[in-house]
């Protein structure tokens, strides 16, 4: 949720995705600082806006910080020797000046030793402690693995190297989703009751690399994400938003328990939706994100119904927004969404 709009329902100045005063105050020695407003956050937001589940991040590392070397007024050089850059006008996105040229061989191999830092948990156990016993706790797993052209040659050579280098693409989508289980085991033991994993796949008309080769390269990941959660007795919820009409089947098949990033405005239909998967799969969302930012409060609560008439008669629709609420959303449009679900989301359903 964009920072703002908690500071409004706190009704105080929170460092919780406040972006550049995020990222400053970590580089000024405050990370304790920043990870105790996190842990606080998610637990006093859960409440105040009677929340029934809350999904909570990894916050950075214990350990020294410094101010890095800057090279623009949002740019600077990380720890890697990567150009950094930070748009203050999309949250906390941030994003490297170019990637570099990898083969096979500048990978990372399966043998390679990897731990979790413990300390990136410290606001999940926090939240735990809090209120694990009474709402349902998602981890936001920081690695997801399944399509990581993030951490290798960035998205447009990735999917390139699908055709010239499937040997690349393959290597890097094993060791990376071993890497994001060993996050899942360290997540649900420290008591999250789920894990959500958020690459994306597909842009408005669909999967971005096709359907034929999303299921060669980046389905049998997933798989293994979902059995390992599974195994482990925790849920796995998927996000990944775009048109997945082509491969959602296949998602279903494998087991995921929930589908997180559902955008009705392009047409991924909530009663459709309903109608082929309502037995077998959980659904997060209902209200477009962009609504919260360009509509009004009768937009938004229009929204509310239409998603609740379509996909909550006998369970499995968790409200949210296509996406996260995002900045630019309006406060009193995320208070109009709130309190239409609490106004008609009660069971029975039922609408005259």
């Amino acid at each position: 949720m964009a920072g703002d709009i908690v500071e409004k329902v706190l009704g105080r100045p929170v460092l919780f995705n406040a972006g550049w005063r995020e990222l400053q105050a970590i580089w000024n020695g405050k990370r304790e600082e920043v990870v105790r407003d996190y842990s606080r956050v998610h637990v006093e937001i859960t409440r105040a806006l009677d929340w029934d589940y809350v999904r909570v991040p990894v916050v950075p590392a214990a350990g020294e910080y410094a101010p890095p070397e800057m090279t623009g007024e949002h740019s600077w050089i990380d720890d890697q020797g990567r150009e950094m850059h930070f748009n203050p006008d999309a949250g906390n996105i941030i994003m490297p000046s170019h990637y570099p040229q990898m083969d096979v061989d500048d990978l990372p191999v399966d043998t390679m030793p990897f731990e979790v830092d413990p300390s990136i948990l410290d606001a999940l156990r926090y939240v735990v402690d809090q209120i694990g016993d009474t709402h349902f706790v998602i981890a936001r797993s920081p690695l997801d693995g399944t399509f990581p052209w993030r951490q290798t040659v960035g998205m447009e050579e990735f999917l390139v190297k699908m055709l010239t280098e499937p040997e690349f693409v393959e290597q890097a989508v094993s060791v990376y989703v071993d890497r994001s289980i060993t996050y899942f085991k360290a997540m649900l033991d420290a008591g999250a009751d789920a894990v959500m994993t958020t690459d994306d796949y597909s842009d408005n008309q669909g999967p971005i690399m096709g359907a034929d080769l999303f299921r060669k390269f980046i389905l049998p990941g997933i798989q293994r994400q979902c059995d390992a959660i599974h195994n482990l007795g925790g849920y796995f919820i998927k996000h990944t938003d775009g048109n997945l009409w082509a491969v959602l089947d296949d998602l279903v098949d494998i087991g995921i328990d929930g589908w997180h990033g559902i955008q009705r405005n392009i047409g991924m239909d909530l009663g459709e939706l309903k109608k082929r998967y309502g037995s077998r799969l959980c659904f997060f969302g209902g209200v477009n994100a962009e609504t919260l930012i360009t509509g009004g409060k009768d937009d938004v609560r229009r929204e509310v119904k239409t998603a609740i008439q379509q996909a909550a008669p006998g369970g499995g629709l968790v409200l949210a927004t296509s996406n996260v609420v995002p900045p630019g959303a309006t406060y009193e449009n995320y208070r109009a969404m709130r309190d239409a679900i609490q106004e008609l989301g009660a069971y029975p359903i039922s609408f005259d």
